[in-house]
């Protein structure tokens, strides 16, 4: 499960960073662009560093931070600008649905380990 689930979160970060490829670069978009980078790399960065935990609290905490990453990737996927194009469009909704399904694992195991 651990490798499964390392895997699916390289995937988001990948395709969240071609997807921010395809974009306009303005000012506004530039900003949104460097937070999403940081913020979609950082769930599966995070969750890496909770399988070689200290200890539970360890652990616990750095499942947090993967799941606060994903919830802040959502975030910045709807104020990205797509320029209207519908295939951005489309890509988009996908990341932020693979975000909201990340969150929604991250929940679940902290769930389990109460």
């Amino acid at each position: 499960m651990n490798n499964d689930l390392e895997n699916r979160c390289l995937v988001f970060a990948k395709k969240t960073r071609d997807f921010l490829m395809t974009l306009k670069k303005d000012v506004i978009n530039l900003e949104y662009i460097k937070q999403l980078v940081r913020s979609s790399a950082s769930v599966g960065a995070n969750y890496i560093e909770a399988n070689e935990k200290l200890g539970e609290q360890d652990l616990r905490m750095k499942i947090r931070i993967s799941r606060r990453e994903a919830k802040e990737s959502k975030y910045w996927l709807n104020l990205i600008l797509t320029d209207n194009s519908e295939k951005q469009e489309k890509e988009r909704i996908e990341l932020l649905n693979e975000a909201e399904e990340l969150r929604l694992i991250f929940s679940a195991i902290l769930n389990k380990l109460k």
